[in-house]
């Protein structure tokens, strides 16, 4: 996780008593949360939390019924224009151009953007993201790690200080997950705002500086993990032989794992 920037300006992101309704249906009843700049803030809940719709609400394409919402300090009600130049939002699906090599798809977003220097800006992606190697080649040909790092490269373009990532993880593989994670980490050391939403625990565990759980559309709970965990009885202390999880074991045994502990099967037992 990050350390969170505390700027004199005040949060990246202010939601405050936010409501949403579809017909008869109340999806959002008076959100409230803020986010520090140059921190990762995770948005934890279950499928029709609400989640979405409130980050459509945050990136202006959708209104809100009641309460206000500011990124950057601008207002995303009253100015819109000046909010979207300040963000990028990457979707639940990664839209990418799969015709195109994974460069062109940068080449396209840059002089969507009016950049001078369309070719420089997606070199200089494809290296941070890993991506050199690949980017002759068709984004078809890309896995779903890959076609999420070319994804994320893209909503980068312009050098928004605020990143929306709406559930990114979705449908992944545990390999693919991590190279997510890894990106989402590398994005808030460089100083941008993240606002992920997500609905797996580990997710919000692994990465972000303050989580709040979205339920029947209010925040019932918004902190760090460790002020999360004291909303618990402490846990009693026994001694509990530690067992790897099976995601442990597909990594160790694919090779993709940093843990000193967890080594590749030689015929001796894996700890």
């Amino acid at each position: 996780m990050t350390t969170a920037v505390n700027a004199p300006n005040g949060p990246a992101i202010r939601v405050q008593g936010i409501e949403k309704s579809f017909k008869d249906v109340q999806v959002l009843r008076g959100v409230d949360f803020d986010v520090a700049p140059g921190s990762i803030f995770a948005l934890l809940g279950s499928n029709g939390a609400g989640k979405t719709t409130l980050v459509r609400i945050l990136s202006t394409l959708l209104k809100a019924d009641a309460g206000t919402a500011t990124v950057e300090t601008f207002d995303v009600a009253t100015q819109p224009q000046q909010v979207r130049e300040a963000i990028s939002l990457t979707g639940q699906f990664a839209a990418v151009d799969e015709i195109l090599t994974g460069r062109e798809n940068l080449v396209l977003v840059a002089r969507l953007r009016h950049l001078s220097d369309p070719g420089a800006v997606a070199d200089d992606l494809l290296e941070r993201f890993s991506l050199t190697d690949a980017g002759g080649r068709k984004a078809s040909t890309y896995s779903g790690g890959m076609r999420r790092r070319l994804d994320i490269a893209m909503s980068l373009i312009g050098d928004p200080s605020v990143i929306f990532l709406d559930e990114p993880t979705t449908g992944l593989d545990p390999q693919a997950r991590n190279e997510v994670w890894q990106t989402v980490r590398h994005l808030a050391d460089n100083g941008t705002t993240v606002l992920l939403t997500t609905q797996y625990l580990d997710e919000a565990e692994q990465l972000a500086d303050r989580i709040a759980i979205l339920h029947r559309g209010t925040i019932i709970s918004n902190g760090t993990l460790a002020e999360l965990k004291q909303l618990l009885p402490p846990a009693e202390v026994s001694y509990v032989e530690k067992q790897p999880s099976l995601e442990d074991v597909f990594l160790t045994l694919i090779g993709d794992t940093e843990d000193p502990d967890l080594t590749a099967p030689t015929g001796k037992e894996v700890r």
